[in-house]
């Protein structure tokens, strides 16, 4: 599995301990976010995972900011993007599950890293059911 990583200033620091904890669980890992604290617009890193996603570059995005919600917004801009801002255990499941979510987003200060680790493991570990295809269709075709 492949995964682009995009933050800004405020999930820098999370996105580094996530960076760690992805490799070690041998996930491949692009970073597309800042690696400084210097004050940056987050829309500038969600577009550029959220394009890293829909053309199949890497198998998922994952999105830092303050909150998340940020991040969730602007990456659910792109055309075929399903962003889900996840803040716990059922919302990780439910956005696999039922969502098929492509991007996720965190909060740093929002979550801890552990937390995140959990959601993580969560979300990545479910399997979409095909069930609700039809419902993915019809956010397709709001699309066109």
């Amino acid at each position: 599995m492949k995964i682009a990583i995009g933050n800004d200033h405020a999930g820098k620091l999370l996105k580094d301990e996530t960076v760690v904890y992805l490799k070690q669980h041998d996930i491949e890992v692009l970073n597309v976010g800042t690696d400084t604290e210097d004050d940056v617009d987050y829309p500038d890193y969600a577009i550029k995972v959220a394009e890293l996603v829909t053309n199949q570059t890497v198998d998922l995005g994952i999105l830092i900011c303050g909150t998340g919600i940020g991040m969730s917004i602007a990456a659910n801009k792109v055309k075929g993007i399903r962003a889900a801002n996840i803040y716990d255990k059922q919302t990780a499941m439910l956005a696999k599950k039922h969502n098929f979510a492509n991007v996720i987003t965190f909060g740093a200060r929002t979550h801890t890293k552990e937390q995140v680790y959990q959601l993580l493991d969560t979300f990545l570990h479910t399997e979409f059911e095909s069930r609700h295809l039809k419902r993915i269709d019809k956010i397709k075709e709001i699309e066109e």
